[in-house]
């Protein structure tokens, strides 16, 4: 495959394209997984190569539970990505994680149930460490670039993530908030990332807060999460060419433990 990107873009709901760089071409990848959500846009940003991938399709086809998420890591290693950015949209589920705030998550709790989680289904098997499974380089990175840009962004968060399509009963999200300590909440991030770890791509979430998940008693209408919606993906955008300006060029700045997950996992 002759193009080659360093830097992975994953847009969530309401980022279905990048608008951040001009597309130079639309490439569709064949994995040995199926077909991706979607074609990949490749493009350019302060000389550096950028693929974004829509999570969901064009025009949001695709729900949380049937998304391609092997297939989607797997073409994105293939084009050679290094850094992964997730956008996703999440309800909150502290009084103080407000909508219109953005979270970078350093943790998160598992509540899906039927996934393809790995790439190693056998014969050669791999336990992937996730004790700290997000990138905390491209963390900080992220949280830096966010600097004077008029934007409240939470530097750490448990993200809670369900099967989906559904949404929670107010005894789960009860659950969610008072037993497993969860800060937001939302469907896609695993196994997203657990197949980032395993591809060896340093991995960050930017999480958009559209609403109070339904723990709460501020009823929120569909017009306000829309209204606060536009806000976030407006913010977002700005932030993500902030962030790809400070990602490190070469991959050997990388200072972090993603590169070589797999050192001491496989078996």
């Amino acid at each position: 495959m002759v193009s080659t990107a360093l830097i992975g873009i994953i847009g969530g709901s309401g980022i279905y394209d990048p608008e951040i760089f001009k597309i130079e071409e639309r490439i569709k990848v064949h994995t040995p997984y199926g077909e991706p959500s979607d074609f990949i846009s490749i493009g350019s940003f302060n000389n550096k190569r950028v693929a974004f991938l829509p999570r969901h399709g064009t025009g949001h086809r695709i729900p949380p539970h049937k998304i391609n998420y092997r297939a989607n890591i797997y073409a994105l290693a293939q084009l050679g990505v290094k850094w992964i950015i997730s956008v996703s949209a999440v309800g909150s589920l502290r009084d103080d994680y407000k909508p219109g705030d953005l979270v970078v998550p350093d943790q998160f709790v598992d509540m899906t149930k039927k996934r393809e989680y790995t790439f190693y289904d056998g014969p050669q098997v791999a336990h992937i460490s996730m004790a700290d499974p997000f990138c905390e380089q491209l963390r900080e990175i992220i949280i830096e670039s966010s600097a004077d840009l008029g934007v409240v962004i939470h530097k750490r968060g448990n993200y809670i993530c369900i099967e989906g399509p559904r949404f929670s009963t107010r005894a789960e999200s009860l659950a969610w908030k008072r037993t497993l300590n969860g800060d937001v909440i939302g469907m896609t991030l695993v196994p997203e990332i657990n197949l980032a770890c395993e591809s060896q791509i340093c991995y960050a979430t930017l999480a958009m807060i559209t609403d109070y998940d339904v723990y709460s008693e501020h009823p929120v209408t569909a017009e306000e999460v829309e209204k606060v919606m536009k806000k976030n993906v407006e913010n977002v955008k700005k932030l993500l060419s902030r962030i790809i300006s400070n990602i490190p060029e070469n991959p050997d700045e990388k200072r972090c433990s993603c590169c070589k997950a797999l050192e001491k996992a496989l078996i």
